[in-house]
């Protein structure tokens, strides 16, 4: 596990969790596995290009800007 796994995990469980959501619910929305969810939420999965557009859409959001939130989550640390 690598801190960037767990910091883009970490930004993703944000955000399902600011829609109320559950890992079914965005599991769902993303047209992904549940347990791939939480292994994601987890950093013990790195998603694709493919996987990490899915989830952008699913959040409402563009790729760009789940990118952006998730550089916020940690400024100025090294990533590995």
């Amino acid at each position: 596990m690598t801190r960037l796994a767990v910091r883009f995990g970490s930004a993703v469980r944000d955000l399902r969790e600011e829609r109320g959501w559950s890992q079914e619910q965005l599991a769902e929305h993303a047209d992904l596995n549940r347990s791939y969810v939480g292994d994601l939420e987890r950093g013990q999965a790195m998603p694709s290009l493919a996987t990490l557009s899915k989830l952008a859409c699913a959040l409402g959001l563009q790729v760009s800007a789940l990118i952006a939130h998730f550089e916020r989550r940690a400024p100025g640390q090294a990533q590995s």
